[in-house]
């Protein structure tokens, strides 16, 4: 599985949790819905900027967006 999918699936997972709609974490990340869209579905990339505008908006660290089993 490619990085890009594991970050799309570890967002995924985490709205899901949280209870977020793409839209809201659009809002709150300020990031484009069809760009979060593509990251979540493994077809763009994301930056590390980006990356950090979502563990913001879901509010948790960068190392707990990566602490999980997709990255081991």
């Amino acid at each position: 599985m490619s990085i890009k999918v594991k970050i799309g699936l570890r967002i995924k997972q985490l709205r899901a949790e949280n209870q977020i709609s793409q839209e809201v974490l659009s809002l709150l990340s300020g990031l484009d819905q069809s760009y979060l869209s593509g990251v979540e579905n493994g077809k763009r990339n994301i930056s590390v900027e980006n990356i950090e505008k979502i563990t913001q908006a879901m509010n948790i660290s960068v190392l707990e967006f990566f602490n999980d089993n997709l990255f081991n």
